[in-house]
């Protein structure tokens, strides 16, 4: 229960981006701030977490614009065909850089040409959770058990091609599962609901989406997929802990802005970020939703970005797996 009112209370105070500052503020045009998502969801609630500390800082408005859809392709198109240059500023994430251009045909923009890298927001470590009823409580366990399912084990995930649903079918690579099969939800929330019941025994989620239940005890946590334990779920261990040797997985989110920015826009907008990232107060709430601040430069994003494309760009192609 605590986890939840954690969540709730970051939710209520991240509802409107920073808005209030010297009087000059209000002559200066608002930063608009791109999210490919619905307001209310974990991506949202990062954005407007961190637009407090960027607006203080830049001494500007900010102003969050929400145009979900299509996999973040709608906002990401909006973005790139944008032409307010130092105005504008979009969430790019794992299915926008990263995923989209191998699971779609045709895009509207170009990942790697259309954007310019600001720097890296954070990152949303997934774990692997069960029902309460699946015998399991570790990763050998559970392991044992899916071999053992004749008919096999389905599990869910936030949707076809999502970083839930392509980190669980690296896991069932790397797991050796051949037997598990992918149900892709509309979403975390029904996914979890179905774990719940019953009605599948397991599915990927990420852990600003899963942290609530857990504390709850309405599910059971096999592992996560990162290097360290969650600092809000010290007990749950990670599945390299438990033997699964260079499992990682996440979903993640940066900063970009139109390529036609200017360095001086990158550079500026870049030392916000790194200045919010490293607040203390921002800090505290990005933890208890689970979230890790991924601070680093704009050539930093840019190599990590490129390491992610391929690395997911494989595990795409090897499942054939195609949203178009």
């Amino acid at each position: 229960m605590m986890q939840r009112k954690q969540f709730l209370a970051t939710l209520a105070c991240s509802t409107l981006a920073w808005a209030s500052g010297p009087a000059a503020m209000a002559q200066e045009k608002p930063l608009e701030w791109v999210i490919g998502y619905a307001a209310g969801g974990g991506s949202d609630v990062v954005a407007r977490v961190i637009a407090e500390s960027m607006g203080r800082n830049l001494e500007r408005v900010i102003v969050i614009n929400n145009k979900p859809g299509a996999g973040t392709n709608i906002a990401a198109e909006y973005s790139a065909r944008s032409h307010d240059y130092g105005n504008l500023m979009f969430t790019a994430d794992f299915a926008t850089l990263a995923a989209n251009p191998f699971l779609f045909r045709k895009l509207n923009y170009n990942a790697e040409k259309d954007f310019k890298p600001v720097g890296m927001l954070v990152r949303f470590p997934m774990l692997l959770v069960v029902n309460n009823d699946v015998p399991v409580n570790n990763l050998s366990e559970f392991i044992a058990w899916a071999k053992q399912q004749k008919t096999g084990v389905s599990w869910g995930s936030a949707g076809l091609g999502s970083p839930h649903h392509l980190v669980g079918e690296l896991f069932r690579e790397e797991a050796g599962l051949g037997n598990m099969t992918h149900v892709p939800y509309r979403g975390a929330a029904p996914a979890v609901q179905d774990v719940i019941g019953g009605q599948i025994p397991a599915m990927w989620a990420d852990s600003a989406t899963i942290i609530p239940f857990l504390g709850e005890k309405k599910l059971k946590a096999i592992g996560v997929a990162s290097p360290a334990r969650i600092d809000v779920l010290p007990k749950v261990a990670t599945l390299q802990e438990q033997g699964l040797k260079g499992f990682e997985g996440y979903a993640w989110q940066g900063i970009v802005v139109p390529k036609g920015s200017s360095g001086e826009v990158v550079k500026k907008f870049s030392q916000s970020l790194q200045f919010a990232l490293a607040d203390t107060r921002t800090k505290a709430r990005l933890a208890a939703m689970g979230v890790e601040p991924m601070p680093g430069s704009s050539e930093q994003m840019d190599k990590f970005v490129s390491t992610e494309r391929g690395k997911w760009g494989r595990v795409i192609t090897a499942n054939n797996i195609k949203l178009d």
